[in-house]
């Protein structure tokens, strides 16, 4: 009797894993997907209107690529382990409304490093772990940004572009999900990779 019991409980508790693996995904990124949405109608409604979109969560360390209102992904990133603002020398994460400036890194080897925005023939080790390193080496890809909001973003002191905000891959990939970068969006090589030949410069990242 008591053999039969522990086999159907265990038979009972098979189903419910499987269940729960089966729907439970599914319903969580539908109701991110909701509420990323959500949070871009409250910023700014007219966001549809863009055919692509990067709109950076930094409460949810989540970089969202929607094209013509639909998201079409969702990346984990790392912003500054200083907080937001723009105030030049600060190594903050900008706010505002952004758009890509330049795109740099066409064809170069995953892990690639690059120092002033040229590759010296380095590849970066990366660390998987969540160590914070001395060195902040801009990896595989950068999406360099340009504010465009006057008295935010853009301006004397205050300007993305004269701060060289970029979207870019890192060695510390162990750190990707939480505050660490200085003032960058960090991103994982493979993500950074795969973003850069999806959208265009003159595409518009906001972060908030």
């Amino acid at each position: 009797m008591s053999h039969n019991i522990f086999i159907n409980t265990l038979i009972i508790s098979f189903v419910l894993i499987f269940l729960s693996s089966c729907s439970t995904p599914k319903d969580i990124k539908y109701m991110n997907k909701n509420n990323y949405l959500d949070k871009l109608e409250s910023i700014d409604p007219s966001f549809k209107k863009n055919d692509i979109l990067l709109y950076v969560d930094i409460d949810k360390q989540s970089m969202i690529h929607i094209n013509k209102g639909k998201i079409q992904n969702v990346y984990p990133i790392s912003s500054s382990s200083y907080g937001t603002g723009s105030k030049e020398n600060s190594f903050k994460t900008p706010l505002g409304k952004h758009e890509i400036y330049k795109k740099i890194g066409y064809n170069l080897p995953e892990n690639a490093i690059l120092k002033g925005r040229v590759w010296n023939g380095a590849i970066a080790d990366i660390i998987k772990e969540p160590i914070d390193t001395d060195f902040d080496h801009v990896t595989s890809r950068i999406l360099w940004l340009d504010g465009l909001e006057i008295g935010k973003n853009k301006g004397k002191g205050i300007d993305s572009r004269n701060r060289f905000i970029y979207i870019h891959g890192t060695a510390e990939e162990g750190l990707i999900g939480k505050p660490a970068s200085d003032g960058c969006i960090r991103m994982y090589n493979s993500d950074v990779i795969k973003l850069f030949d999806l959208v265009d410069e003159k595409a518009q990242v906001w972060i908030y």
